[in-house]
């Protein structure tokens, strides 16, 4: 996520590290390569110029230059800006005061619009929320079904009524929703290769007769500048509450992430970060801002991490522990919750330091997690219980089981030993009830 932005603001931020004592020329020549940086990530230059005179005029100011640390105290500005840039805070969902709430998504087509209308019920499903999906895209051909897929991966029900007029179809969601009990109502509109007057009317309609609590739009990180137009259109025909930022997951520059709030002065309430139904986050702007800096984003690490990890399974761990008798079936349950938590290096990705140019060139094996499991699985429940009875022939038939090498299976058999042998040390210092992936 922004690694070409991340890698020039680190540059242009270590030219102020590597100086002592700073003079207003030094700032000025800090500040023209984080305004090429922010161009180039195609920033709206209002944004990028206000962005870089606010900056300016408060890292010029005595209390930085003439601190110890003046380079310190110029990150802290630049962190603080961009938060503030972003929106300063996250941007909660509003709830309507009498149910159901309902949510207007809108957008063009292709941006993830029903994709992400059912991640978005899928995640208040989780809060314990009732939300009915309605079908209000008629003219793309499939989209219907689209959603009544993806509304059953969610575990949601949709509500369609084929091709009947979708101002229709809202009106009767709605009906619906009150009788049965559904909260919220998320509506699937229609979608367009470009902006129209036909869609913009279809879509003021919709609004009049449903009185949605939110008009979320979905726009697609991926198109930087053109995202912020967008945005700024819908936002100017339809007053938009908030809008969800897809594909943050992909070469996204991070033009539109730092522009759509100052151009609409609208949030940015939720980034796709992947395309499973349950990757949607809610954007945060001092973790983005931090990762934009190359400062990491551990709570978000933290949060995944408490996500994958079950309860239950802690408990199990913690008693196996005591007992010594932690096998290749519990080894294998550790890489599965680790699996769950995404992909490695959108994990390493949050970790500080790790997005910088001097990282670029590290290659992560993905496949790592699935040789191991495949090696596993290939064992029969004797040998996951009792690994030392593995002798070479055994190891020989793994390996051809697994489509691995018998180098491999030695390799996962290492790595569990050496686990089991961290669990024995942790056991003996009482520690072993804050243990997490151990490996």
């Amino acid at each position: 996520m922004f690694q070409s932005l991340v890698e020039k603001m680190s540059a242009a931020l270590k030219k102020f590290r590597n100086k002592g004592k700073l003079t207003e020329a030094d700032v000025k020549a800090g500040m023209r390569d984080i305004k090429l940086a922010l161009l180039e990530a195609d920033v709206n230059f209002k944004v990028v110029k206000d962005f870089v005179a606010k900056v300016s005029e408060r890292a010029v100011g005595d209390e930085v230059l003439e601190s110890l640390l003046p380079a310190q105290q110029i990150v802290k500005i630049v962190n603080e800006e961009l938060i503030s840039l972003m929106g300063g805070s996250v941007a909660k969902l509003e709830t309507a005061s009498r149910a159901p709430t309902v949510i207007l998504m809108c957008g063009l087509q292709g941006s993830g619009k029903t994709t992400h209308s059912a991640k978005l019920a899928l995640r208040l499903k989780k809060q314990g929320k009732n939300p009915l999906l309605v079908a209000c895209d008629v003219y793309r051909p499939a989209a219907i079904k689209q959603l009544q897929i993806v509304g059953e991966q969610a575990g949601c029900t949709v509500f369609e009524k084929g091709t009947q007029d979708p101002v229709k179809t809202a009106e009767e969601a709605l009906v619906h929703a009150r009788k049965y009990g559904f909260d919220p109502v998320i509506i699937d509109t229609a979608g367009r290769l470009h902006i129209d007057e036909a869609l913009m009317e279809e879509l003021k309609k919709i609004k009049e007769k449903v009185s949605p609590t939110e008009i979320l739009l979905v726009v697609d990180a991926m198109t930087g500048q053109d995202a912020v137009n967008v945005a700024k259109s819908f936002n100017d025909l339809l007053d938009i509450t908030g809008v969800i930022l897809t594909k943050m997951d992909g070469d996204t520059k991070g033009g539109a992430a730092l522009s759509v709030k100052y151009v609409t002065g609208k949030p940015i309430k939720f980034v796709g970060t992947g395309e499973k139904l349950d990757c949607l986050d809610p954007f945060y702007p001092d973790r983005m801002a931090s990762r934009i800096l190359d400062m990491g984003d551990t709570l978000a690490l933290i949060e995944k991490a408490e996500q994958a990890y079950d309860e239950k399974q802690a408990m199990e761990l913690e008693r196996k522990m005591r007992e010594g008798s932690f096998t290749l079936n519990d080894f294998l349950d550790q890489f599965k919750q680790l699996k769950s938590m995404g992909s490695m290096e959108s994990l390493m990705s949050m970790l500080p330091g790790m997005n910088s140019g001097k990282m670029k060139d590290v290659k992560i094996d993905e496949k790592a997690l699935d040789r191991t499991e495949a090696i596993i699985l290939s064992m029969t429940m004797k040998e996951r219980s009792r690994p030392e009875i593995l002798n070479s022939s055994r190891k020989r038939r793994i390996a051809s089981g697994s489509g691995t090498t018998v180098e491999d299976v030695n390799r996962v058999l290492k790595q569990y030993e050496q686990t089991k042998q961290l669990m024995k040390q942790m056991n003996g210092k009482k520690k072993f009830g804050k243990m997490r992936f151990p490996f």
